[in-house]
């Protein structure tokens, strides 16, 4: 394993909670890089190489969605982030799943308290260097990851989120497989994606662009399958919450 007494208190943190840590540590942009030094094609997870997908993981993409999201979570109560629902434990441990400017994994750290640690996860360059420039601390870091394949050990995280990026991953059954085994006994999970519901015919293109949009069942049936308990779903328009817990 590499020395990480260089890096960041909060990415020194997140080594600690590695599975494999690796003998390379990429933090050149500020956050953790686990992605570029993949052995072989054969091992890294399946990529979502759809338009919308490549459109927020380019740099005025990124600012777009930091722009949208910031908007939305003004003025749009769905996109507000459940925190005290989540119940993050003083010093706890939390995990944002896609998470763009950043914004949302300051607030799980802020809710975790200075003695806590959230860790955000997102693949997209343009996003992590921002989200490191406006929210990196010493309880709040960064890193490119893919949640198909998360580093960490299994149930180290008392809290997981992801606010409308679970739609955008190849396989979400894997995703939320990975999140079920990151999180501790107790543990909670709050994820929004976008549903079918009603979606007009202008936005149906979003599916061959690499969005899926959730049947109305679809992830919370996949959380209980997964071994969730007290899975609970709220459903707005064409926007979804699942909330549950880790036995």
């Amino acid at each position: 394993m590499a020395d990480t007494s260089s890096l960041p208190p909060a990415l020194r943190r997140a080594v600690e909670l590695f599975s494999d840590p690796p003998s390379r540590l990429d933090v050149s942009g500020g956050y953790l890089d686990l992605l570029d030094d993949v052995a072989s094609p054969s091992q890294a997870p399946p990529e979502n190489k759809g338009l919308i997908q490549a459109v927020w993981a380019s740099g005025p993409g990124s600012m777009f969605y930091d722009y949208a999201q910031g908007f939305a979570r003004r003025f749009l109560s769905m996109w507000q982030l459940p925190i005290d629902w989540l119940d993050i434990p003083e010093g706890g441990i939390a995990l944002d799943i896609g998470s763009g400017p950043g914004n949302v994994t300051a607030s799980l750290a802020r809710a975790a308290g200075p003695e806590g640690l959230a860790l955000g996860i997102d693949i997209s360059k343009p996003m992590l260097a921002r989200a490191v420039d406006a929210q990196a601390g010493p309880n709040v870091g960064f890193l490119r990851a893919d949640a198909q394949r998360l580093p960490f050990r299994d149930a180290v995280v008392d809290a997981v989120t992801s606010l409308a990026v679970l739609q955008l991953i190849p396989e979400p059954t894997s995703a939320v497989a990975e999140m079920y085994r990151v999180c501790k006994s107790g543990g909670r999970i709050a994820i929004m994606v976008p549903t079918v519901g009603s979606v007009p015919p202008p936005l149906r293109w979003l599916s061959r662009g690499g969005a899926h949009f959730f049947a109305e069942d679809e992830l919370g049936d996949l959380f209980e399958q997964r071994g969730f308990v007290r899975v609970r779903t709220k459903t707005i328009g064409n926007m979804q919450w699942v909330r549950a817990q880790h036995p």
